[in-house]
């Protein structure tokens, strides 16, 4: 197919040297700029507002600068280990060679480097930079005059002249785009440079044109929407409204032509009813439809967006935060639009309730869209329930997808892991430092765990939001322009106890939002040593506001007992079986802290003795807990599917839990979340 250029009029030049005067005088520095956005209550602080200074993410940061980086980079530019920007240099003819690895290998250079930039942003470390104008140069060259840049298409038309673009449904040429576009607005933030954006720009100005003559079919061949949110982000970058009437257009022609239960598009959006099918294509498309609301405030987004979030978060998530129960399945909806079609799904959500453990697939990135759909929604609303699922996200069902050196790597990541369990999963073997049939999830990973500082703090009219908990340094300003700088100390989450030390502040007032967590209750906060009034809910934002000054100090104490929890009793898998969670971090039993004991056969009362006990795994520090369980009945299941219950009283034990994000960390192991319950 060929796209035919219009004469560009002398409205559309206007408008174009507009937008690239709104990008010469520069952008706000956030991660997702919604300044401007008029539908959005929050906004993001600057990509380098917040350092890390020490703790828990103080840790996770160094190790993501010295290892997750590095490791990444190393991976991806070797073409021995992966082809990805080997295939931008033959697209580009500086080498000779056939396109290899999935067709989403572009996205994950994009994503690759996302990850240098926000890293970038915050070290300023000028090798970071060199590697990426190399890197954009190349890419520049690949891109085809008319803006298109799939390595896979471009280097199979140079050999046969046979031009095709989103003709195969299973392609990934427009998530391709969509990471292209968000690493080229990152980049744009952390450099001041357009090199990437002006690739971006083009890229986006051939999607424009290619969906204005585009067949329904074509229009429909974009799977796993990420281009939805870096449309979005184009436009608020370049203020170009021809990139946001695209991001409207793409999310109405949902569902207009014979779609999939599997790609969220057997209906049109608007809809939608439960969420079913991959749940990395579902959570990216709620995360981009929240961008369009963001900008638009259509309600009728805002509408299904909450119905889709209510049926994923009571329903369909993980006590982790996991997202996407099945690797094979069947649509609940069980037939399809075809009474005769029963429509497969994969790396899917299942059924409501249906949450298996040993066959979890919860892939890494589902999880990451679950993040970038609560961030973005958090912006909107303003409302702490979506804070409490970044945060459930970031310290169990994303941390768990890398290893705590920074260099192995989950594809999935179940709930227990069992040496008896008689199926080969689809992705075994423990952490591997390159996953050969898909390697999206690790610089998914690495690019979250650089940037979880843009997360940490959010402005509004009103003042400064406090959305995660971690030893930092915050230099920034609120929406009048006045600068704000103060210093969070805690040990969180291993502690509750957070110290809030104002270093500079407006001499007018305005209020500062703590975020009381779910799981929390008993919440205080003091400001110079005495309670404030504040009613403080959990699950809510406490508002302090009043004239602030250098030296003010913000004592927030958050109690973190030890707790069980339970599933709905729908949830068959989990019957009579509990988790155990203290604060955000949910915790497992892993065998190599068990080695005497049948992870099957532990139990667990409600008068149990948990203490915290600070550990060492792979030289990292963690919390354990340790104490008393009970030990049921040990006895053979070898060729036995039912046999009677013993009478044999339980006997105590000792044992061991760590956080879940840290199992396999030190070799195969067994590993289980939901515990029997002895009440």
């Amino acid at each position: 197919m060929i796209i035919k250029r219009k004469p560009i009029t002398s409205a559309a030049l206007a408008l174009s040297l507009l937008a690239l005067a709104h990008i010469s005088q520069g952008q706000t520095n956030a991660l997702v700029n919604t300044s401007k956005s008029k539908f959005a209550r929050l906004e993001s602080t600057d990509l380098n507002a917040v350092k890390w200074t020490t703790g828990f993410w103080a840790d996770r940061f160094a190790v993501c600068r010295d290892s997750m980086v590095p490791h990444l980079w190393d991976t991806y530019t070797d073409p021995k280990i992966s082809h990805a920007f080997r295939n931008f240099e033959i697209a580009a003819g500086v080498e000779s060679g056939n396109f290899k690895g999935p067709s989403f290998h572009d996205g994950d250079f994009y994503k690759t480097l996302e990850s240098v930039a926000s890293m970038y942003a915050l070290t300023k470390d000028p090798k970071l930079d060199a590697q990426m104008d190399k890197a954009i140069a190349v890419i520049g060259k690949a891109q085809a005059p008319d803006g298109y840049v799939y390595t896979k298409a471009i280097i199979q038309q140079k050999k046969t002249g046979e031009k095709k673009m989103f003709d195969d449904k299973l392609s990934f040429e427009a998530y391709n785009f969509g990471h292209l576009m968000t690493a080229a607005c990152v980049h744009y933030r952390a450099t001041g440079k357009t090199s990437l954006l002006d690739i971006a720009k083009k890229a986006t100005d051939f999607l424009i044109g290619f969906y204005n003559n585009a067949s329904p079919e074509q229009a429909r061949n974009a799977i796993c929407p990420s281009h939805y949110m870096g449309i979005t982000e184009m436009y608020r970058t370049t203020h170009d409204p021809k990139y946001l009437a695209l991001a409207k257009k793409l999310i109405d022609i949902r569902g207009l032509s014979e779609g999939t239960d599997d790609n969220s598009d057997r209906v049109p959006f608007r809809q939608m009813k439960k969420v079913i099918g991959h749940a990395v294509r579902a959570n990216y498309l709620f995360a981009g439809a929240a961008d369009v609301f963001a900008e638009t405030g259509d309600s009728t987004l805002l509408s299904t967006l909450d119905l889709m979030w209510d049926d994923v978060v009571n329903r369909k998530m993980y006590v982790t935060g996991g997202c996407g129960a099945l690797y094979d399945g069947v649509s609940p909806e069980g037939t399809s639009y075809k009474p005769d079609t029963v429509q497969k799904i994969h790396q899917a959500y299942g059924k409501a309730y249906q949450l298996p453990n040993h066959s979890a697939h919860n892939e890494t990135c589902a999880n990451i869209g679950n993040l970038l759909w609560n961030y973005r929604m958090l912006q909107i609303t303003g409302e702490a329930k979506y804070a409490d699922i970044m945060e459930l996200e970031l310290y169990n069902a994303i941390l768990s997808g890398v290893n705590l050196g920074g260099t192995k790597f989950f594809y999935t990541n179940p709930l227990s892991a069992s040496d008896d369990y008689p199926y080969q999963m689809r992705w075994m073997g423990g952490r591997q430092p390159y996953i050969r049939l898909s390697n999206c999830c690790p610089p998914n990973t690495v690019r979250t765990v650089s940037e979880v500082s843009s997360y940490a703090y959010s402005i509004s009219d009103k003042g400064l939001w406090l959305n995660l908990f971690a030893g930092n340094q915050l230099n920034t300003t609120l929406k009048d322009g006045s600068p704000l700088r103060l210093t969070q100390t805690t040990n969180y989450p291993w502690d509750g106890a957070v110290t809030l030390q104002l270093e500079q502040a407006p001499a007018k007032p305005f209020s500062i939002f703590v975020r009381i967590p779910g799981w929390c209750q008993g919440a205080t906060i003091n400001v110079n040593g005495k309670a404030v009034t504040t009613s403080l809910k959990s699950g809510e934002y406490a508002e302090i506001n009043r004239t602030w000054k250098a030296g003010d100090k913000v004592s927030i104490n958050l109690p973190m007992p030890v707790k069980l929890i339970e599933a709905n009793p729908l949830v068959e898998e989990n019957r009579n079986q509990v988790a155990v969670k203290r604060g955000p971090v949910v915790y497992c039993l892993e065998s190599t802290d068990n080695a005497n004991t049948k992870l099957t056969n532990v139990a667990l009362s409600a008068k149990n003795d948990f203490k915290p006990t600070p550990a060492k795994i792979d030289n990292s520090n963690v919390m354990a807990l340790e104490g008393t369980a009970k030990l049921i009945n040990e006895g053979n299941w070898t060729n036995q599917l039912y046999r009677e219950v013993s009478d044999k009283a339980p006997v105590s034990t000792r044992v061991r839990l760590i956080p879940y994000y840290a199992w396999a960390n030190r070799g195969q192991s067994e590993m289980q979340v939901w515990i029997p319950f002895i009440r």
